[in-house]
């Protein structure tokens, strides 16, 4: 009876053991995705965005903000620090340790419920990447296997790459490389040891020991860190004396606000533009380097609120909620993006006016259209008719026909008026008759070689009524302000990928258009459309400036466009509705101010600025018969009716 009975316990044990090896191997085969999302680790990393300087301007990312730290980057003091403190027998250990198990088992007990954990790194760094925190027998049967797994596969150091990584540091930071530039605002190996005790203590609650809300109580719990080590002999007497006493300054925001508010649309434009190309473009730890200037920035954010503010004084009725500005200066010899400031105030619009509005360009197309009669020989002294022209709309209904009567901004006509004169003073019904007298056709087809699209097919194009968003606008413009040569405007300087050891560089692209000479024609004409003509708002004392100014109907879009030797700069204002911005409050009154306000500050920082603009070799001088000096190439010849006399 006792051999059966023994026969049949022995049996009901061998039962158990086959089940509890069952399960335990079912557990194992269970735990393979979670071992491989730690061994074959690739967490999200945020995109970092710096200036042209290499100055951090704005982190963005897509599910975690962490940025990356490879073991060899981390210093000794940092891993000292953390074994300290959460596991001491790290080197010792095969991912979980018994003793520690049974010590804490032995306290919990005499205490009645859990005061002491017993968790080892290994199984911080599976528990964190495991997600699943339910405190029950198979959770923590898995972590064990998941943990020795780990083990035996990777190296302590991978381990602790891992967790540096992974863990989360409170306020959005992912990894210590993280918190130590959101907290101090600097890299792991520029933090002292009291910085370094103040991140370790987050982990065990990150809320909690939180330091821009609880500083003094992470300020308690790093003493204690500091003081283990002291007592384990890994720091001395000095060493701990030194960090008891610091109170690190610790930052609330790792960028501040108002520097992620002033370069948002620059930002914004180049992840537009990249992620096209570069996919998971947040998640994936690229650096990535623009164009753009912070100072640059600065001051043509505080340019568009200026002048905003100037505007509202000049008409009250105007709505500030409603009334908005986009600026863009680059630099026209290569192409780059220097400032973008796509509205008055990020944080209240996302909208991006330089890249994602079309708005009317009124008469800061006409530079285009002269540029196209110069080209074709006409010349600065040519003469054309400043007169009234009525235009018939036909209709399905011919006694319903309508008439279109374009009027100068004056109300009067000039007569025979030069070219020069026409544009410096934008004439609109001398730059009709001469798209009369070039031929529509030919007009549209050389807009669109100088890259123009979508144009109506009608005189209107004189006038600029097409929408045109600033980006293309100023590119467009560049064929001027680069001597003939358009620059194709890039935001993006070079992209860093740390992870495959990578640079990609963003190379200038040119397109050549015309001879530099005749670019310069249109030039000295800009130059003197802000010394007396629409643009003399935009007047600097001791550098030449070329631009136009650019108004479309019922005062609803208010354009500058003008430029130095070193950069071009494009301002726009108008209302968010298109409603009017109020009578007389022309381009060169909205707008050239703003540029003016710009370049006098841009100057101070400066100085060093070029002041002049380059006549080419091929530009030569003729007399006018009223005694008057013009200009004339080979393309644009002194015209029949001056009789000029060369100077050269």
């Amino acid at each position: 009876m006792i051999k059966k009975i023994f026969t049949f316990f022995l049996m009901i044990l061998s039962l158990i053991i086959l089940a509890g090896i069952g399960y335990l191997f079912y557990l194992y085969n269970d735990t393979r995705f979670v071992a491989s999302k730690i061994i074959y680790y690739n967490p999200p990393i945020s995109a970092r965005f710096y200036d042209r300087n290499g100055k951090l301007i704005d982190v963005r990312f897509s599910k975690q903000n962490r940025f990356y730290v490879k073991y060899k980057d981390i210093p000794g003091r940092v891993i000292e620090t953390l074994i300290a403190t959460e596991d001491t027998s790290f080197f010792e250990h095969e991912g979980i340790n018994i003793n520690a198990i049974l010590r804490a088992l032995i306290k919990d007990i005499k205490a009645g419920k859990k005061v002491e954990g017993a968790s080892t790194i290994t199984q911080q760094l599976v528990r964190n990447i495991y997600l699943n925190r339910k405190k029950t027998l198979k959770r923590k049967l898995k972590e064990i296997i998941i943990s020795m797994k780990v083990e035996h596969i990777l190296t302590k150091e991978q381990i602790l790459e891992r967790y540096l990584n992974q863990i989360y540091f409170g306020h959005g930071y992912y990894g210590i490389a993280t918190a130590s530039y959101g907290y101090f605002h600097k890299k792991l190996k520029d933090l002292s040891l009291k910085e370094i005790a103040m991140l370790i203590a987050l982990p065990k609650g990150p809320s909690l020991y939180d330091p821009t809300k609880h500083y003094e109580l992470n300020l308690k719990r790093a003493n204690s860190i500091v003081k283990r080590m002291y007592l384990l002999g890994w720091i001395n007497a000095d060493e701990y004396k030194q960090a008891i006493l610091a109170h690190p300054k610790v930052y609330k925001y790792m960028i501040a606000p108002e520097i992620k508010n002033l370069v948002g649309y620059a930002i914004d434009t180049a992840i537009n533009r990249l992620s096209k190309q570069y996919h998971n473009l947040l998640s994936r730890g690229y650096d990535i380097y623009l164009t753009i200037d912070l100072d640059y920035q600065k001051i043509a954010n505080k340019a568009l609120l200026q002048n905003q503010k100037r505007l509202l004084q000049l008409n009250p009725e105007l709505n500030k909620s409603n009334l908005n500005g986009a600026l863009i200066n680059i630099n026209q010899k290569t192409g780059e993006v220097l400032a973008l400031i796509g509205g008055v105030d990020y944080k209240k619009s996302k909208f991006n006016r330089v890249t994602q509005s079309k708005r009317s360009v009124g008469s800061a197309i006409k530079p285009f259209i002269y540029q196209i009669a110069l080209n074709i020989g006409y010349n600065p002294a040519s003469l054309i008719p400043d007169i009234k022209r009525t235009f018939k709309i036909p209709t399905d209904t011919p006694e319903e026909d309508k008439y279109w009567k374009p009027k100068n901004y004056e109300k009067n006509t000039l007569g025979l008026i030069t070219l020069r004169e026409a544009l410096v003073h934008s004439r609109n019904l001398a730059t009709i008759n001469l798209v009369l007298s070039i031929g529509l056709d030919t007009v549209l087809k050389e807009l669109y070689n100088l890259g123009f699209n979508n144009l109506p097919k009608n005189l209107s194009i004189a006038l600029g009524s097409v929408g045109i968003p600033m980006w293309n606008f100023a590119q467009n413009y560049t064929i001027i302000s680069n001597y003939g040569t358009k620059s194709y405007l890039h935001i993006v300087k070079k992209i860093v990928m740390p992870k495959d050891e990578m640079v990609i560089r963003m190379e200038p692209k040119y397109e050549y258009i015309e001879p530099d000479y005749q670019a310069y024609l249109m030039i000295d004409i800009l130059k003197d459309v802000v010394k007396k003509g629409t643009g003399r708002n935009a007047r600097i004392n001791g550098i030449e400036i070329a631009g136009k100014t650019g108004t479309t109907n019922n005062y609803t879009d208010a354009w500058f466009c003008g430029f130095t030797p070193d950069s071009e700069t494009l301002v726009w204002f108008g209302n968010d509705d298109y409603t009017s911005l109020g009578k007389s409050m022309t381009g060169g009154r909205v707008s050239a101010p703003a540029f003016k306000y710009f370049y006098q500050n841009l100057l101070k920082i400066h100085p060093e600025l070029t002041r002049h603009f380059k006549k080419p070799k091929k530009v030569k001088t003729f007399i006018l018969p009223n005694g008057k000096k013009e200009l004339f190439t080979p393309l644009s010849p002194p015209p029949k009716q001056t009789y000029g006399v060369p100077v050269f």
